[in-house]
């Protein structure tokens, strides 16, 4: 038997009825990319016995393999990309505050 999965996005928004091929969520109901938007930190994923909270993912793509089935695909991001954005963020604030261009 296959598992059932739901997603909830930070927004307390609710994927439902989804099933999962590898890393690729299936649902029967269009997806829109953009409900994705802003909204994946954190996200949780239910597999019908478990939450798993995953705190930084992000949106990777949409697409409709087959009439009546709209994939999307959902990604953790590694420490090493977060260390990253963190420095990057560190660099626009102090660029910001001594009032120089990047």
């Amino acid at each position: 038997m296959d598992k059932i999965y739901t997603i909830t996005l930070a927004d307390g928004t609710v994927l439902d009825s989804l099933k999962l091929s590898g890393n690729t969520f299936i649902s029967k109901v269009s997806v829109d990319a953009a409900i994705f938007e802003s909204n994946c930190s954190p996200v949780v994923i239910n597999d019908g016995e478990k939450d798993e909270i995953h705190p930084n993912m992000e949106f990777v793509q949409a697409a409709t393999n087959e009439p009546g089935e709209y994939w999307f695909i959902l990604r953790d991001f590694t420490k090493e990309e977060l260390a990253s954005i963190k420095t990057r963020a560190d660099i626009e604030y102090l660029a910001m505050m001594c009032d120089v261009e990047l």
